[in-house]
């Protein structure tokens, strides 16, 4: 059996750090872009570090915008809801939702859920964005939109329970998330059910 070269099991190495890639998909990446010519490679590598330079989380609410912004391109829009905030685990989430075209209002990214297993507790997400925006006023409502697993389900409870205290209605996605599923796979139709039969929480 040969041996795999070294800077070819560099790369392997490499794509099998990404989320979900195991070592057979990173071995077959790898050898894909060996393939490529030297102009794809280089065109490749420099869209990877522009991606990772010019991409930033908004200030407002942790999504993606590009640096030089002064916030995403949500919470720049003037005709969305700024009273209603869903709050999401993940970035990925918030793209979810939005191919619903369904959802007004605007959303607050968390980065994270509460999971005592991997030691990530309440300050390690952005929880506290959330209730220095709530402080400042003009929030009506806030829908709780984490995973309907034990750790989404934690974090939601968590987060009602100390934000319910500062006057703002607090909602949870409702019927058509099935229990331990993920937002970022669940399609458009029963998003936007669950997001329409949100219940208080």
């Amino acid at each position: 059996m040969s041996q795999i070269i070294e800077p070819v099991m560099r790369l392997i190495n490499q794509f099998s750090k990404l989320p979900g890639i195991g070592y057979k998909t990173a071995q077959r990446l790898a050898f894909f872009v060996i393939n490529l010519s030297d102009e794809e490679v280089e065109a490749f590598a420099k869209d990877l570090f522009y991606a990772k330079k010019k991409a930033v989380y908004c200030p407002v609410c942790g999504n993606l915008m590009q640096k030089g912004d002064s916030a995403c391109a949500v919470c720049c829009d003037s005709t969305r809801d700024a009273a209603c905030v869903c709050v999401v685990s993940d970035i990925k989430d918030v793209l979810a939702i939005e191919k619903t075209r369904e959802y007004k209002g605007i959303y607050h990214v968390l980065h994270g859920v509460i999971s005592p297993m991997d030691g990530i507790g309440p300050d390690d997400i952005n929880i506290t964005g959330l209730i220095d925006r709530i402080a400042q006023g003009g929030i009506s409502e806030i829908i709780l939109a984490t995973n309907p697993d034990v750790q989404g389900t934690a974090t939601a409870a968590y987060i009602a329970k100390t934000i319910r205290p500062l006057g703002v209605r607090v909602t949870r996605i409702a019927h058509g998330v099935p229990i331990g599923g993920d937002l970022e796979y669940t399609d458009e139709v029963t998003l936007m059910r669950a997001i329409e039969g949100r219940t208080e929480y």
